[in-house]
């Protein structure tokens, strides 16, 4: 039988893991995913306690948690969704008129560099081989 330390190990590596994927990411669909890889680790941790203790309390806050994770995720891409049409990006930062008003907006560099360069557009390859007939050239051979 494993041990309760094995366990609160595997929940406390999915915890770190998830928030260090949240606090360095401005992705939106990184984030999500990094919130809701916290919220497993933490539910990894109250199953091991609940089996270690014999009871069905930490099972039951699991329960708990998953369904709300569930409405979360739904939630969640939705507003992602609606966000990106706006915005066409995904970028946290360039939410900065989503703050409140009375906070100054958090510049990032790294960003403001991004949006000076023009993007090229990409090359094309030159069409190979023979064009195909059309239907009407076809039927006059």
């Amino acid at each position: 039988m494993l041990d309760l330390k094995i366990y609160l190990i595997l929940g406390a590596i999915l915890f770190c893991i998830g928030l260090i994927g949240f606090v360095s990411r401005r992705n939106m669909i990184t984030m999500f995913l990094s919130a809701e890889l916290m919220l497993q680790g933490v539910a990894i941790n109250f199953l091991a306690f609940s089996r270690f203790r014999g009871n069905l309390q930490g099972q039951s806050f699991v329960l708990f948690i998953l369904s709300v994770a569930a409405c979360e995720a739904a939630i969640a891409l939705a507003l992602i969704v609606i966000l990106y049409r706006a915005k066409n990006s995904l970028d946290v930062s360039k939410w900065q008129d989503l703050r409140e008003e009375d906070l100054e907006p958090n510049e990032d560099p790294e960003i403001l560099l991004l949006d000076t360069f023009q993007i090229e557009p990409m090359p094309t390859l030159p069409v190979a081989g023979h064009r195909p007939a059309k239907e009407e050239d076809a039927s006059h051979v």
